[in-house]
């Protein structure tokens, strides 16, 4: 509806006239903050109306206070709003906003914090702080951790470009890089081998020629675990009587890379954290992450020059340090420190999420305190 009086009409002749409807139509749209912009007509009449409209309004029903949303913290907030009235919008129905981009509702996953990219060499540093003060839920168990941006499960582990070496071709350093990725998987990402289970699919990896007490040695850390044989120093495993995840999601950050031995020996070093978020297996909240490092070298051997099974690794050497786990225990588990239990222990702090050294010596059996989880 214009406001403009018509060019032919002189200013003597009186404004054309509203029905009440109409007016009524245009103060409730004007109320509710839309509607066009205000007829020109005589305010006497107006107020009338309006005095009318709030008669016949009928009382609000009191509500008393309702419990704020629990705020969620969210990467990359979407936009900063700068009009009050706006932000009071926003923080009742965030979807008004969000909804509106393009993607409707999926513009919210962009306010999901970015995804690092890979590993491709050592870091020069520890990662920043990342809001550590926040407490780990069942539905954000990575909260307050860099873990929170590091991709997840197999995927993580990514492998490098294969080449030959060694006097072997390039399809068996694909194979070697690609056995290595499975018996980091099945050794630590296994829901059935964090539950407690035998590790038997790494185990199957394994060549039974090239390294005669390995296996043996394994098995009988598996019956019998003890400090010189104790299984986690290859497997992520929990006892299930005590924790389990929370959730399925298990995070991981790392490099592989691929080099040469003496001839027809191929070797992959691989270096990677992961990320074990758990709850206490008899019910709670709580959630406690556990951070265990790994550095392994496998070797695949050339059956016509070593005493090898064809397909199978060797393992070169291996190392662990394990993070926010009890001390001293050797009983084929790693044993989460929940804050009821937990005690400074004598030995240095140590950021488990540092990934720019080598991996510490434990022979001694020192145990420290974590920085962060």
């Amino acid at each position: 509806m214009s406001s403009v009086p018509p060019p032919d009409r002189s200013d003597d002749e009186p404004a054309p006239s509203l029905s009440d409807e109409e007016l009524e139509s245009f103060l409730r749209e004007a109320a509710e903050g839309g509607g066009a912009p205000a007829p020109k007509e005589p305010s006497a009449r107006a107020r009338m109306v309006a005095a009318r409209l709030r008669e016949q309004e009928e009382p609000t029903p009191w509500r008393g206070p309702q419990p704020a949303p629990k705020p969620r913290r969210r990467w990359g907030a979407v936009v900063g709003v700068v009009a009050l009235a706006a932000v009071a919008v926003i923080a009742l129905r965030p979807s008004l906003v969000t909804d509106r981009f393009p993607g409707g509702e999926a513009g919210a996953a962009a306010a999901a914090p970015a995804p690092q990219p890979a590993e491709t060499a050592r870091p020069s540093g520890a990662p920043g702080d990342t809001g550590g003060s926040e407490q780990a839920t069942r539905d954000e168990p990575f909260r307050g951790s860099p873990a929170l941006r590091w991709a997840e499960g197999a995927d993580a582990i990514e492998l490098p470009e294969a080449k030959a070496v060694a006097g072997m071709s390039r399809a068996d350093a694909e194979l070697a890089l690609r056995r290595t990725k499975e018996f980091l998987v099945a050794a630590n990402l296994d829901p059935d081998v964090i539950a407690g289970g035998r590790p038997d699919e790494a185990l199957d990896l394994l060549d039974p020629e090239a390294q005669k007490d390995l296996l043996p040695d394994r098995r009988r850390g598996l019956r019998e675990p003890s400090r010189e044989n104790d299984p986690v120093g290859l497997f992520s495993r929990f006892d299930p009587n005590e924790v389990r995840l929370a959730g399925d999601v298990v995070k991981v950050r790392g490099r592989m890379s691929l080099g040469g031995g003496k001839s027809g020996e191929i070797k992959v070093h691989a270096d990677y954290t992961f990320v074990y978020p758990l709850v206490r297996a008899d019910g709670g909240d709580h959630v406690e992450r556990t951070i265990v490092r790994r550095e392994i070298t496998t070797l695949l051997l050339d059956p016509d020059r070593w005493y090898a099974t064809p397909g199978k690794l060797a393992i070169h050497e291996y190392k662990v340090n394990t993070f926010n786990t009890a001390c001293a225990v050797y009983d084929g588990y790693l044993h989460p420190v929940f804050p009821e239990d937990r005690e400074r222990a004598a030995g240095p702090s140590v950021d488990p999420y540092d990934r720019s050294g080598e991996l510490r010596d434990t022979q001694g059996e020192e145990c420290g305190t974590v920085t962060r989880t």
